[in-house]
C-alpha cells in the first residue's frame, strides 16, 4: 500500500494510547498499551514492513470521515458504485476517564447503509516496531497474533485466512446489515462478537467524551473548532498520570526525505505549560489540576538535584533514551526514524519561566498555591537564579551548539518576575528582593545584547543578526509592553525575514547553527503567535484574516499538523500536534474578545 499524505488520517484513542485511522480504512499506526510502546501498525513509517489494518470496499469508492458531534469516535463513509457504507471506529474508554486501566480495545463497526457492498480486511500487526516475529493463529472466533508474551486478538464472526503473515477475508454487506472486528491487546485468544458488546462499549465511549465538551467553558466565535482542539488535547492525554504527550507519532519528517525526525510521544514541560494554561482558560479545571499534579511529581523529583529535564516519559519509567530503527524506511523514505528524544539530555532555560507563568494563571483563575506547588515556584526560580547565565539550546532543542537564546534568557525574567508576584501574593517573601534584583540583570541584559540595532529587531542570541520567531512571544512575557517600538519592530522584522503569508518559519536554516541539514517547513505554533503579535498591535481585522486562513489549513476533520509546506500546503512533521492545537484555543479565545471589544 502507497503511503498516504498527513493530514489523511483521523485519530482514535483511549487517553492510554491512540492509533490513526486513513481515508482509506487503514489503521497504519499504533502503539498498545500506552502512547510510548512499541507499535503495533506502523505502515505510516514503513509501508511494505510497518503493519496495518484496512476494512475497506473492494471495488473503487470515494470515501469521507467525520466525527459523531463532540466525540472522537470516527466515522468514514465508502460510496460506491453499488452502495454505501460506514466504518464506525473507537478506542472503547474505561469507565472514568482518570482511571488507571482501559481495556486497550480498537472496535471497527462496519454498517450497509444502502444498496450491496463487497468488503475486504487485511490484518497485519507487526510487533515492536516490525522488529519482532509475529506468529498468526486463524481460530473459530477469530485470529491471535503473537510474540511471545506479546497478543493481540482480533475478534471476528467473519471467517479469515492467513494470507503469508496477514489475516485477511472478503465479505459482503445488504443494506441493514452490518458486523464488527475488535481487536483486544494483551488477550489471549478472541472472543466472541454480537449481543451488543460493541455496541454498548460505543455507547459509553460517546458518553463520556460528550461529558468531557460539556466541561470546555467556551462561549466565542470559532466554537467548533475549540472543540475539535479540545477533543485532540483530550486524546493526547495519558489518563493514569495526567500526563500529555507532544504527539502520538515519531518521525513523521519536517521535511520529506529530510533527517529533522523526532518522538514526541513524551511529555514536555514547556509544552505541559502551555497545555495547563489552556485548560485553566477554558474552564477544565479537573484535568488542568491532574496534569499539575504530575507536573509537581515529576518536576519534584528532579529539582533540589539541580537535574531538571526538559522532557519526561508519560511515567517515571518510561524509557527515553534515543535511537534509530534503521530497518524502516521512514516516511517516503524519511530517515532516520527515531524513538526516544535525546533533547531529554539539553539545557533549555526558558522551561522555568513556561511553569512558573502557567502556575501564575493558575493562580490568577482562583487556584490554590499549596505547599507543593510553592516548592517548585521557589525552587525554580532559585534554578533560575542559579544558572540563566549559562548558554543553553532553548525551545528549539537546536542539535548545534549551545548559545545564549535570547528567548531563554526572556524567560528566565519570567520566572523571577512571576515568581515574585506570586510569592507577594501569598506571603512568600523572603527571597523576592534578591530575585527582583536578578531579574533586572537579566532584563538589562536582554535588551541590549538581545537586540540588534542592524535588523532593529530582537534577535536569536546575543550578539547576532540572526531572526528568530520565538521573538513574537516576548510581549506576552511582560518584559517589554505590546506598544513599544522594539516589539513593533521585531514582529514587522519576522513577518519579512520569516514570513509567507499566514505561515511562519522558525528561523533561516541556512543562517542559525541548529546541527541539521536539509530544510524544514513552517511551525503551524508560530502562525498562531503571529496573529497574537498583530492583536497586540490593533490589528485585530487582519488578525482574523490570517487566523480563519489558517483554520482552512486543518484537514478534513480538523486535526493540525506539527508543521506545514507554504508552496505545498502539505502536513508535515508529528501529527497531530498538541502545540498547534493550544495555539488555535488560545488564538480564537482572546481574538473572540478582541474583537468584541472592537464592536463596542
Amino acid at each position: 500500500m502507497a503511503y498516504k499524505a498527513i493530514s489523511d488520517y483521523g485519530l482514535i484513542g483511549d487517553m492510554h494510547s491512540a492509533a490513526l485511522v486513513g481515508l482509506d480504512g487503514s489503521i497504519d499506526w499504533a502503539c498498545m498499551p500506552r502512547f510510548d510502546s512499541p507499535s503495533i501498525f506502523g505502515a505510516i513509517l514503513d509501508e511494505h514492513k510497518g503493519g496495518h489494518f484496512q476494512i475497506a470496499p473492494v471495488e473503487p469508492y470515494e470515501s469521507t470521515q467525520r466525527y459523531l458531534p463532540n466525540t472522537n469516535i470516527l466515522e468514514t463513509t465508502f460510496i460506491t458504485p453499488t452502495g454505501r457504507v460506514t466504518l464506525t471506529d473507537f478506542m472503547a474508554t474505561s469507565p472514568t476517564r482518570s482511571a488507571d486501566h482501559a481495556p486497550h480495545e480498537i472496535h471497527r463497526i462496519v454498517a450497509c447503509e444502502e444498496g450491496t457492498v463487497a468488503l475486504k480486511s487485511v490484518f497485519q500487526p507487526r510487533f515492536d516496531y516490525a522488529r519482532a516475529s509475529t506468529h498468526l493463529e486463524i481460530l473459530p472466533l477469530g485470529v491471535l497474533a503473537s510474540n511471545g508474551g506479546e497478543t493481540l486478538a482480533l475478534s471476528t464472526n467473519i471467517p479469515m485466512t492467513d494470507n503469508g503473515g496477514a489475516a485477511e477475508s472478503q465479505f459482503t454487506l445488504e443494506g441493514g446489515e452490518d458486523t464488527t472486528f475488535v481487536a483486544s491487546y494483551g488477550r489471549a485468544t478472541p472472543m466472541a462478537v454480537g449481543y451488543g458488546r460493541s455496541a454498548h462499549r460505543l455507547e459509553h465511549t460517546k458518553e463520556m467524551w460528550e461529558r468531557i465538551v460539556q466541561e470546555l467553558d467556551y462561549k466565542g466565535m470559532w466554537r467548533d473548532e475549540v472543540v475539535r482542539s479540545f477533543l485532540v488535547l483530550h486524546l493526547l492525554m495519558y489518563a493514569p498520570t495526567g500526563a500529555i504527550v507532544a504527539a502520538p507519532t515519531t518521525s513523521l519528517p519536517e521535511n520529506i526525505g529530510g533527517e529533522r525526525n523526532w518522538d514526541y510521544r513524551y511529555c514536555w514541560l514547556r509544552d505541559s505549560a502551555f497545555t495547563l494554561n489552556v485548560l485553566f482558560l477554558v474552564g477544565d479545571l479537573h484535568d488542568a489540576r491532574h496534569f499539575l499534579n504530575w507536573l509537581i511529581s515529576m518536576s519534584a523529583e528532579h529539582v533540589k538535584s539541580g537535574e531538571v529535564q526538559v522532557l519526561y516519559g508519560i511515567t517515571a519509567d518510561s524509557d527515553v533514551e534515543e535511537v534509530t530503527l534503521d530497518h524502516l524506511e521512514g516516511y517516503k523514505g524519511s530517515q532516520p526514524v527515531r524513538i526516544g528524544n535525546g533533547a531529554v539530555n539539553q539545557l533549555q532555560l526558558d522551561i522555568f519561566g513556561e511553569v512558573i507563568l502557567s502556575i501564575s494563571t493558575y493562580m490568577r483563575y482562583g487556584g490554590y498555591i499549596s505547599s507543593e506547588i510553592w516548592s517548585i515556584v521557589h525552587d525554580f526560580a532559585e534554578t533560575t537564579c542559579r544558572t540563566w547565565h549559562l548558554p543553553d539550546r532553548s525551545i528549539w532543542e537546536v542539535r548545534g551548539h549551545e548559545r545564549h537564546f535570547t528567548y531563554s534568557k526572556a524567560m528566565c525574567w519570567a520566572a523571577l518576575d512571576k515568581a515574585i508576584e506570586i510569592g507577594t501574593a501569598t506571603g512568600h517573601k523572603s527571597n523576592l528582593a534578591r530575585w527582583r534584583r536578578v531579574a533586572n540583570e537579566i532584563k538589562a541584559e536582554v535588551l541590549t545584547r538581545g537586540w540588534s540595532e542592524t535588523k532593529q529587531a530582537f534577535v536569536q542570541s546575543y550578539d547576532s543578526d540572526v531572526m528568530d520567531a520565538s521573538s513574537l512571544i516576548l510581549t506576552w512575557t511582560g518584559l517589554l509592553p505590546p506598544d513599544d517600538p522594539r516589539i513593533q519592530s521585531t514582529i514587522a522584522r519576522t513577518v519579512e525575514e520569516l514570513g509567507n503569508g499566514p505561515f511562519v518559519h522558525r528561523y533561516k536554516v541556512d543562517e542559525a547553527d541548529d546541527g541539521l541539514q536539509g530544510e524544514e517547513g513552517a511551525l503551524t505554533m508560530l502562525s498562531f503567535w503571529l496573529i497574537g503579535g498583530l492583536m497586540t498591535s490593533g490589528q485585530i481585522r487582519k488578525a482574523k484574516d490570517l487566523f480563519e486562513e489558517m483554520l482552512g489549513y486543518a484537514n478534513h476533520l480538523g486535526l493540525l499538523s506539527e508543521m506545514i509546506d507554504p508552496v505545498t500546503k502539505e502536513a508535515l512533521g508529528n501529527f497531530p500536534q498538541a502545540f498547534s492545537h493550544i495555539g488555535l484555543i488560545h488564538t480564537a479565545r482572546n481574538l473572540s474578545w478582541a474583537l468584541s471589544q472592537a464592536k463596542d
